[in-house]
């Protein structure tokens, strides 16, 4: 079976990263750290003007109709120029559950609006003090009079400035729902947080009796956890192949300068530590494309292991992302650890994804449930993950 992207795939491939390579790959992460937010929305644009963002949104809301496969070459050169914004945020989660879940309005009205490039969503799930779990969703939504009234606190909510809506789990008489809420809406106030990878910009988000039509419900009242969990099986798809291209770049750029780079008269890449380390590099790259690719194609054949699969290539491909971040610092010596390299850019957006939506615990969890292994298993791998 071939699990390889196809001729018209890697075509569009190539003008993406065409287009990424005119913009001086991470000069655009560099010019969002610098606080340069319209230099970003302006290269945004020029990806939405490729195509990137109606890519698996249906012909009839004026997207492409293409399929969850077709977004893999997207995010992984996405990944080698560590590109700010909501990508994944309206991609990879939004698209498909208002694609599965919403009413024919509601399609209409977002997947136009995100097809077209106008309008883009991002995820305020997390609450203070809580964790990424349906116990952790607390944010209570008053129903009443056709219209739900939002109070309380979601933190940690990635780059709103790129978003015009927020997808928002809230508990409705005590079960989870999901709403959209637009960023604008009164009584919402936004603050700026101070984050570990400052080329995902975090914020909290206050709710003060905000109020939201109950047309703003995605899929009916109590049915939000299942909804999440589909839409996350999505996005850690599309994760994986982020960080497939996230890796792809930086064992490109340690190699090109351990052939230059010279030490007691000869090129450090002569030198068995830094060719292991290498080879050991490639080989947890091409290990994590390869879950990476075959999860895209559980995810798009809703194949009967589609949840094991995609568990699996975010666990490895997000651990190895950091491993190779950071083996990344060390080939480079000194200059890894300074500000003008783009290093630290790499390590701190693997460490960013490692937790995002959800804990590595959790998704080992995930999988071993979906595997269904015994209870003893399940123990001595938790016993692993705290070892490691």
């Amino acid at each position: 079976m071939d699990f390889s992207l196809n001729e018209d795939q890697e075509l569009f491939r190539k003008f993406v990263r065409k287009y990424l390579n005119d913009q001086e790959q991470t000069k655009v992460a560099r010019d969002y750290i610098a606080g340069n937010v319209e230099a970003v929305k302006q290269a945004i644009t020029g990806v939405n003007e490729l195509g990137c963002m109606m890519v698996n949104i249906p012909d009839d809301y004026d997207g492409m109709g293409l399929g969850k496969l077709d977004l893999v070459p997207i995010m992984e050169e996405f990944g080698r120029t560590l590109m700010p914004g909501v990508f994944l945020e309206t991609s990879a989660f939004a698209v498909p559950i208002i694609n599965q879940f919403a009413t024919t309005e509601q399609k209409q009205q977002y997947l136009s609006e995100v097809a077209s490039g106008e309008k883009a969503f991002t995820i305020a799930w997390l609450e203070p003090s809580r964790s990424y779990t349906e116990k952790g969703i607390q944010l209570e939504a008053i129903l009443e009079q056709e219209q739900f009234t939002l109070n309380g606190m979601k933190t940690q909510v990635a780059d709103v400035a790129f978003a015009q809506y927020l997808i928002v789990p809230v508990r409705v008489n005590g079960e989870v729902s999901i709403i959209v809420v637009d960023k604008e809406t009164p009584g919402l106030t936004i603050t700026a947080q101070k984050g570990f990878d400052e080329t995902r910009q975090l914020s909290s988000i206050y709710f003060d009796n905000v109020t939201v039509p109950i047309s703003a419900l995605i899929g009916p009242l109590g049915d939000g956890w299942g909804i999440l969990q589909e839409g996350l099986l999505s996005y850690n798809a599309a994760v994986s192949s982020v960080c497939v291209g996230a890796m792809e770049k930086i064992i490109e750029v340690a190699s090109e300068y351990a052939c230059i780079r010279e030490q007691f008269g000869q090129a450090i890449g002569r030198y068995q530590a830094i060719k292991h380390r290498l080879a050991d590099m490639k080989l947890s790259l091409e290990t994590a494309r390869s879950l990476s690719y075959y999860a895209n194609w559980a995810l798009e054949t809703t194949s009967e292991d589609r949840v094991e699969a995609i568990c699996s290539a975010r666990i490895f491909a997000t651990q190895a992302f950091v491993e190779i971040a950071a083996h990344n610092i060390q080939i480079h010596g000194g200059i890894g650890f300074t500000e003008e390299i783009d290093c630290h850019l790499f390590v701190k957006r693997s460490r960013f994804y490692e937790n995002y939506l959800g804990t590595q615990a959790q998704y080992y969890d995930q999988a071993i449930s979906a595997l269904g292994w015994d209870a003893a298993t399940k123990a001595k791998e938790h016993e692993n993950l705290l070892i490691s």
